[in-house]
């Protein structure tokens, strides 16, 4: 069985200035998602499914088709790719979207937006952050040794201190788990920083308050592995969140917050995975430099070939 990668790249980019997930990073123009797809066919994946906006979809897969058209998976089958977009009135039929809203509906929203087109345990990642040839044969190894089950998920957590940014606040799903590594819970934060005590802080999304994080905390990146009966549970939850929530023009329905009520609802379970690869990414424009130079160091160390496709 080869896993569906699913790529979150229908973000806008605002804080960033741009598209992100279309921003040549590497020595030869290379994006952030060109690494994580390089990968996640190192560690056996079989399909790229991209969640995309329709405004730029059409440049994105003549992009793709370009780029990737001599990718091979491990067996030597072509890597296939799929297009769908997020919009913000792909939502249940009994539901009228506000006109005034322009926020997109969140990350577990996007998810939803593959249900017609993956049929097998897949992983999620955002389009924008780097996670590491180490997380993707962790992830992918997990998702094969679930096919075929139901309720079963994962999480690939990073330690938040490695997951700042200098530039300014993240958001992040923060991570408790029992001895079982199976989460009890996950909650999203949003502004986290570190302060000037060099304290970590972050406000809970839950309860709007702002808390003290510990450092080695393990936290959501976005990379998750599901077994795909998670689309109807999570389209279910969906549904709920939309009746308390169709006329805000800024609530979000993430990732972290569908776990959560699956997990506390008996619906499922989701094991949290540890990695030693470190994330990096870009949230603002300041991050950028940085990314650059992580990049060529991975060139010059031969880590990756330059270019990475041919």
């Amino acid at each position: 069985m080869k896993p569906t990668l699913l790529v979150l790249a229908a973000g806008m980019g605002s804080r960033y200035g741009g598209l992100k997930q279309m921003d040549g990073l590497g020595p030869n123009g290379e994006t952030i998602i060109d690494y994580s797809i390089y990968d996640a066919v190192e560690a056996g994946f079989g399909k790229v499914v991209y969640i995309v906006r329709e405004y730029f979809r059409e440049q994105m897969e003549q992009v793709v088709k370009e780029k990737y058209s001599n990718v091979k998976c491990v067996d030597g089958t072509p890597l296939e790719f799929q297009f769908v977009t997020q919009e913000l009135d792909k939502i249940p039929s009994q539901f009228t979207l506000n006109p005034e809203r322009v926020k997109p509906w969140g990350t577990a929203h996007a998810v939803l937006m593959g249900a017609k087109v993956v049929k097998e345990p897949f992983a999620v990642i955002n389009g924008d952050d780097y996670y590491g040839k180490e997380s993707f044969r962790i992830l992918g190894d997990w998702l094969r040794a679930h096919e075929g089950k139901t309720g079963e998920y994962a999480l690939v957590g990073f330690e938040l201190e490695n997951t700042l940014s200098e530039s300014g606040g993240v958001s992040r799903g923060i991570g408790t788990a029992g001895a079982d590594s199976y989460l009890t819970d996950v909650v999203e934060h949003h502004k986290i920083a570190k302060a000037e005590d060099g304290k970590i802080y972050g406000e809970n999304n839950a309860t709007g308050e702002t808390v003290e994080l510990a450092p080695k905390a393990l936290c959501s990146m976005n990379m998750w592995g599901f077994t795909a009966d998670y689309f109807d549970k999570s389209g279910e939850i969906f549904t709920r969140f939309l009746e308390q929530n169709s006329n805000e023009l800024k609530a979000e329905y993430y990732i972290p917050y569908a776990i959560d009520c699956i997990i506390k609802e008996g619906l499922g379970r989701c094991e949290l995975l540890s990695t030693p690869s470190r994330w990096f990414g870009v949230t603002f424009k300041e991050d950028r430099p940085g990314v650059v130079a992580k990049f060529q160091e991975f060139a010059d160390n031969g880590i990756y070939p330059t270019p990475l496709y041919r």
